[in-house]
């Protein structure tokens, strides 16, 4: 079938723009050259690379930069240039937005713009932060990433990695904000939304009218100085609720991070104010800034519950009851836990949170016995993802991973005995889906993965049968973040994608009921 054409109100289309073999344009911006090397070792095939140092740091360095660039190239980067060093200027903030001029990147590559805690002094009642020189430069890279988006117009993209030596991390693995899942969702009007961190705050795109091929936008929603993640959660009523980390200066120096949430009630109109949560250490200007990042569900009785790890390494959470009133935050003693949170909402209404060990390779499980019940922590979970790759599956209760062995993705749930591998090893990143379906009068659940060059890959198994097997198929595009899926009201199931030029793909089911072909790409 020819490639839809998007209507006026969309834009021009741009053919190719989807096609594979589209370089990523990436800045690697770094405090030095041994911390641009880890971050260059991140980015795989398909990327052209620039790097921006604010510090020339030593001739051993600089040539362990070298070494990684090279590295990158013959796995099949671009590296059109060497490094350049801004810190030579007095101003490094104007001299980075000088050189983001020039570059003109999508997308930005940078470190934790939180230190990285490596002790505790006790007395001094502070924590001891292992180079804090590198989240200093963190944090300039990202006021002028924010400067050139704001000047230009155009969304761009950053990856902050966590360099954490506790972690047992690779840079890929240890981003401080995690890819955002189920970014692509349809309002009670029919029109679908996209929502997308950037460094400059989130950006969305609004379909026109209900499964038409026209879209407004990219538009950046107000929310200054929102770090570049976003979790994003339909309610029962179709009203689409987005958590953020939010940076505030503190009175007397320093900075505060905290946990805020807006709400879009119909589609296309402005977001509700961002209203701050707080952290689950308020009052610490230490401990408030190495909170993790918020995830949230529904429960069948209404509550809103939102999940952030704390400083301690455990969960803390608070509750919004359907009349709005908040809670406190409250603390889930048990194991401690890294980054990767995720919340399930069971076939009973019943909002479950799973979290990847800090210390080991174990998934943790946290569920109760009913809407104010007490939570059980469950240490039997099954499996052991990879960093970075849980995510709720199509089903209730179902959770998605791949396996940290064999990179398989896999499927499991309380009560299974063991997961169950789905096909398909290629690829990276947490998978998602849709269910309920239609297949020539079966109802099946739909999972989309990423595929060894990025490429969206969908598959789809009969519903609560995900052991009779997957069928997968080539979706026809590239995404340089994870894929996006969407079953609406009416049946129709709609694919997106970015880019590696940072733009919105679209892809339409060609029939509601049976088959599960798409139509061809088309950008916005």
């Amino acid at each position: 079938m020819a490639r839809r054409a998007s209507d006026g109100t969309a834009g021009r289309s741009e053919p190719g723009s989807a096609a594979r073999g589209e370089f990523r344009q990436v800045a690697v911006v770094a405090s030095g050259p041994a911390d641009a090397a880890a971050l260059v070792r991140a980015e795989g095939p398909g990327t052209a690379i620039r790097v921006l140092c604010v510090d020339e740091g030593s001739k051993d360095e600089r040539a362990a930069l070298e070494r990684a660039l090279g590295e990158a190239s013959r796995r099949g980067c671009q590296v059109p240039g060497g490094p350049a060093f801004t810190g030579r200027d007095g101003d490094v903030g104007a001299a980075l937005l000088r050189e983001l001029r020039a570059l003109r990147p999508r997308w930005v590559r940078s470190a934790d713009p939180d230190p990285v805690r490596a002790g505790y002094d006790a007395d001094a009642g502070v924590p001891v932060h292992d180079e804090p020189h590198r989240a200093a430069a963190a944090l300039e890279a990202l006021a002028a990433v924010r400067a050139w988006q704001t000047e230009s117009g155009t969304p761009v993209f950053v990856d902050c990695g966590r360099a954490a030596a506790d972690e047992k991390l690779d840079a890929a693995a240890a981003s401080r904000y995690p890819r955002t899942v189920n970014w692509l969702t349809e309002g009670f009007d029919g029109r679908l939304t996209a929502f997308m961190p950037s460094a400059a705050g989130v950006v969305r795109w609004v379909q026109s009218e209900p499964e038409g091929t026209g879209w407004l936008g990219p538009e950046l929603l107000p929310g200054p100085r929102l770090m570049p993640g976003l979790s994003v959660v339909r309610d029962p009523h179709g009203f689409v609720h987005l958590l953020a980390l939010r940076r505030t200066a503190r009175e007397g120096g320093g900075d505060d991070v905290e946990i805020v949430h807006a709400v879009q009630y119909r589609s296309g109109q402005p977001l509700t104010p961002w209203h701050s949560l707080g952290s689950p250490n308020p009052g610490d200007r230490y401990k408030s800034r190495e909170g993790g990042f918020p995830v949230a569900g529904f429960d069948g009785a209404g509550d809103f519950l939102v999940f952030a790890r704390n400083f301690g390494h455990s969960v803390s959470y608070r509750r919004q009851s359907p009349d709005g009133a908040w809670t406190r935050w409250y603390h889930l003693r048990g194991l401690r836990v890294a980054d990767d949170l995720v919340t399930v909402t069971t076939g009973r209404g019943e909002v479950e949170l799973y979290a990847r060990a800090r210390d080991s390779d174990a998934v943790v499980r946290w569920s109760r016995s009913g809407p104010g019940g007490e939570w059980a922590e469950d240490r039997s979970v099954p499996f052991t993802p990879v960093p970075g790759s849980m995510s709720a599956g199509p089903e209730p209760g179902t959770v998605l991973f791949r396996d940290l062995l064999t990179n398989e993705p896999g499927i499991w749930w309380p009560g299974a005995p063991a997961p169950l591998p789905l096909g398909g090893a290629e690829g990276s990143g947490p998978l998602t889906g849709a269910r309920g379906v239609e297949v020539d009068g079966w109802s099946y659940a739909l999972v989309v993965r990423s595929g060894p060059g990025g490429e969206s890959v969908v598959g789809a198994y009969a519903e609560g049968r995900p052991d009779a097997g997957v069928w997968w198929s080539d979706a026809g595009t590239s995404s340089s973040l994870p894929s996006a899926a969407v079953r609406s009201r009416n049946g129709m199931v709609t694919l997106a994608a970015v880019t590696a030029g940072g733009r919105l793909a679209i892809a339409h089911r060609t029939s509601r009921t049976s088959g599960l072909e798409f139509e061809s790409w088309y950008t916005v």
